[in-house]
């Protein structure tokens, strides 16, 4: 009877105020920290802290303020982050059965749905991820096969580069082309021209869909999907993007399941295939048609941006260190000259060449946030209690720039990785593929592009900046970190 004489007494303002107060309730119920939960700035009531760039350079101020191991509210969910070497290999590496685990990503789930190997879990990601692992690294006749696809691309861009004839040019999608080229050549079993309309198609809508995938706007759809899902905003374009190549990526497909011939595998696909065949009684392994197109689209993506963009940092560099630029190539002139290619044998032999490589992976900071992990299972870190489900997020650019760990953090310096005797030095705080299970499938292929890539381009040009254009080394940051579009001069040496 009470409650019923409250309630008849009740105004609209009065409604509206009841209400507001029982969300925000309900909120705080939803968003309560954990004893021992990671320290975080405070956050709105329902948006927490979506105001808050999640960019390498807001995330290591935040560091400053709240230490190695912080949080942050994206609505409801609460996030954490862990910067710095230290603690970094304590998560990915000390204690890598606890990070293992990919939490949903709204804006790469409406495309990936949790198959393939990137964004899946559990036994599915388990299969699909020994199984890339076996037929990429040794597909064919192994390591010799993956150099030659190189070493022939390496001519190929070369070729390119010599039809500019020292014309001012930008080099971005023809560094791209060639880099997609090889896994393309390993997952199609062939590698497209540099004037091919579709694979340029393909390349132009991945590049934007990485650089809109780091914006603010497309962050605030992952916060709220539901809500965001059929308004305009890059979160559209990211989709439709997908979608297109997704439409590619089938058409491929279809040619191979014409074409397919147990008996004679000619690339990734085919054995993908007759994997599918030998996998029939086991559909937990996710071995089908959804999830091969989700894997290629994968290792399309995973083996084309990043070594892509780095090459492109490397050539940056150079024009900003020509002295650098010489060095290499005096190196590669005594050791090779000029009479045959660079080869994977000749590498412990030029260790400035192989610094210089290292430093700009370093220094590019491709990707300065390692994508989303989530604890496995309750854990302790850094004195912090995490629960199970917690997304957390390694702040990758922390690492290579921990003041701890490298005497120039700040300057692009080759004698990081080089000994007092010129020789070269691996360090431990050198993470650019980041570490533990989850650490990019890619790895060796991307070492073997670079180093190749490179010393070729190196051994046949010269590269220095047009006159009055010394591009920016400030970066465009999306999903990736990658060099604003730059022209230079390539000439021949």
């Amino acid at each position: 009877m009470i409650f019923q004489a409250l309630f008849d007494r009740m105004d609209f303002n009065s409604w509206l105020v009841f209400g507001f107060v029982l969300l925000l309730l309900i909120d705080i119920v939803k968003t309560w920290k954990p004893p021992k939960f990671p320290p975080g700035p405070l956050s709105v009531p329902f948006l927490g802290n979506v105001f808050t760039g999640v960019d390498f350079k807001t995330m290591e101020k935040l560091s400053q303020d709240f230490g190695p191991v912080f949080s942050l509210r994206r609505g409801s969910e609460r996030m954490v982050f862990i910067s710095g070497y230290k603690m970094v290999k304590e998560a990915l590496v000390t204690q890598l059965d606890s990070f293992v685990d990919r939490p949903i990503v709204p804006l790469f789930h409406v495309v990936f749905k949790g198959l393939g190997i990137a964004l899946s879990n559990g036994y599915l990601w388990k299969k699909q991820r020994k199984f890339a692992n076996a037929h990429l690294r040794y597909f064919g006749e192994g390591q010799k096969s993956l150099e030659r696809y190189i070493e022939i691309e390496s001519n190929f861009l070369c070729d390119a580069f010599k039809e500019e004839q020292g014309r001012p040019f930008n080099p971005h999608y023809l560094i791209t082309n060639a880099v997609g080229n090889i896994i393309s050549s390993v997952v199609f079993g062939h590698r497209f021209e540099y004037s091919d309309p579709s694979f340029r198609k393909v390349l132009e809508l991945d590049n934007e869909a990485v650089v809109l995938s780091g914006s603010a706007r497309t962050q605030l759809y992952d916060a709220f999907p539901s809500l965001l899902n059929y308004l305009p905003g890059p979160h559209q374009t990211v989709h439709a993007n997908y979608r297109e190549i997704v439409c590619f990526l089938r058409k491929e497909i279809e040619k191979h399941q014409e074409e397919w011939n147990p008996e004679d595998p000619r690339d990734y696909i085919d054995v993908y295939l007759s994997e599918m065949e030998k996998t029939k009684q086991d559909p937990q392994a996710g071995f089908n048609i959804e999830t091969l197109v989700v894997s290629t689209l994968d290792l399309i993506e995973a083996g084309t941006e990043t070594t892509a963009t780095t090459l492109r940092w490397g050539l940056m560099f150079m024009l900003h260190h020509p002295e650098i630029q010489e060095k290499v190539q005096e190196e590669i002139d005594r050791v090779i000259g000029q009479s045959r290619q660079p080869a994977m044998s000749d590498r412990p032999n030029l260790p400035y060449t192989d610094a210089v490589i290292h430093e700009i992976q370093r220094m590019g900071n491709i990707v300065p946030l390692g994508f989303p992990k989530m604890a496995s299972k309750d854990t302790t870190l850094g004195g912090y209690f995490i629960p199970k489900g917690t997304p957390i997020t390694t702040i990758l650019s922390s690492v290579l720039f921990d003041k701890n760990e490298w005497e120039t953090p700040h300057v692009f310096n080759p004698g990081h990785f080089l000994d007092s005797e010129g020789r070269f030095l691996k360090k431990e705080a050198f993470l650019p593929f980041s570490a533990g299970k989850r650490m990019c499938l890619g790895e060796h292929l991307a070492k073997m592009e670079l180093f190749l890539f490179f010393s070729t381009l190196l051994q046949r040009f010269t590269f220095k900046p047009v006159p009055g254009e010394m591009p920016s080394l400030e970066g465009v940051l999306g999903f990736t970190h990658s060099p604003e579009e730059f022209r230079f001069l390539a000439l021949p040496r």
